[in-house]
């Protein structure tokens, strides 16, 4: 692949060579090729690994599994009750407005005071959406902190057998109290005596008890929070420094402008590993023909290659080209939300905030980028940190 035709901000050096599928020394099944991503994450004979689920499977018993942990029947149940909250059509009538008047709010203190860091800007936002979502509107002052201090640039592992896994043990279950004490525990009281249309009440609806929503609500934490606020800041990046994708972004249509958003969240995955484990075989797609893997197999999903993937994407896969033919509708952003059961369900929210946003943001006299970000990795998930962006709006 020509990198001189990769416009990604986010580089990751991968081993050679690169095939649609291989076994690694460890005995991990290695994914690159999208068709044969797809055919996993799609499968019936896999289930959700990685991502802490080794810590969450010693959980007691009696304690519900986040839906993200939860695979078969309980979690397709749990999906389709709550889908109605993620829909196209609500995200349209429920939460665009919602946006657009966050976004505004929190773009009001960038005019004010002439420069911010664009990290505060963007984790404002997606937090506030969330919160609506979710139900954690009960808050007390300071759930910017305490998530930020909930989920840092870089992780521990927590355990008993060192000082530095007791004090990430240590750390990890304070900010849980934490965040259980100034959120969780203020909106479940209230919900229980005036429900509302939003996850936490669907939760308490189906006798869930406070641990088991917490859990659930630092799930979509991470998912619609976290992740959104970091490629809300890397497609700012893009639209900084690229001056004839922002005129575009720019000059077009509301449809045109999500193709502009979805083609960069498809170069720029905030999830970009994804892993999977095999309860039967699977046959996959390889290139020279079906490849099949075992059953209690782990496999593991290169998202950013698959995305990138030229059989699948067409020429210049590594080029940002809105609305090109290979990638439409609801896959316009590839793999970049998943795909089958676990397919995020908040995709249409975190385009439609991003795309809210950006618009917003570039729409403001004298706006430019001071300072551009550093980068760095999240392992787990193979994300990405971005930290140090800093924007000013008016003269110079």
């Amino acid at each position: 692949m020509d990198r001189a035709d990769d416009v990604r901000k986010i580089r990751r050096d991968h081993p050679t060579p690169v095939c649609p599928i291989d076994r690694g020394e460890d005995g991990t099944w290695r994914i690159r090729g999208y068709e044969a991503a797809r055919a996993v994450l799609r499968s019936t004979e896999t289930v959700q690994a990685g991502l802490g689920i080794e810590t969450v499977e010693k959980l007691p018993a009696r304690i519900r599994r986040p839906v993200l942990y939860r695979d078969g029947p309980q979690h397709r149940e749990h999906r389709r009750q709550t889908a109605r909250y993620f829909t196209p059509r609500r995200v349209a009538e429920h939460y665009r407005d919602l946006a657009e008047r966050i976004a505004r709010r929190h773009l009001d203190t960038l005019r004010s005071e002439g420069e911010a860091w664009l990290e505060d800007l963007t984790f404002g936002v997606s937090i506030d959406v969330a919160c609506e979502v979710i139900g954690l509107t009960y808050s007390r002052p300071g759930i910017q902190r305490r998530l930020e201090r909930f989920f840092p640039e870089k992780f521990g592992r927590p355990g008993l057998t060192s000082w530095h896994g007791i004090y990430w043990l240590f750390r990890q279950n304070s900010q849980w109290l934490r965040i259980y004490l100034a959120d969780v525990r203020p909106a479940v009281r209230a919900h229980r005596e005036q429900p509302a249309d939003n996850l936490i009440s669907h939760l308490i609806a189906e006798g869930c008890s406070r641990a088991e929503i917490l859990g659930e609500c630092l799930t979509y934490a991470a998912a619609g929070m976290v992740t959104t606020r970091e490629f809300i800041s890397v497609a700012a990046w893009h639209l900084f420094t690229d001056e004839a994708l922002r005129e575009r972004y720019l000059a077009g249509s509301e449809s045109e402008r999500l193709a502009v958003v979805h083609e960069l969240l498809r170069l720029e995955p905030a999830v970009a590993r994804l892993k999977r484990r095999t309860t039967g075989a699977v046959e996959v797609p390889g290139a020279d023909g079906p490849v099949t893997v075992p059953g209690d197999a782990l496999v593991e999903i290169f998202v950013d290659e698959t995305n990138t993937d030229p059989e699948a994407m067409g020429d210049d896969p590594t080029a940002a080209c809105p609305g090109r033919p290979a990638t439409t509708g609801r896959y316009a952003a590839a793999l970049s939300f998943g795909d089958g059961p676990h397919r995020c369900p908040g995709g249409d929210i975190a385009l439609m905030e991003a795309n809210v946003f950006l618009g917003q943001l570039f729409a403001l006299d004298g706006i430019r980028m001071l300072t551009p970000p550093r980068v760095a990795f999240q392992d787990e998930i193979g994300g990405y940190v971005l930290r140090g962006l800093r924007v000013a709006v008016g003269p110079r």
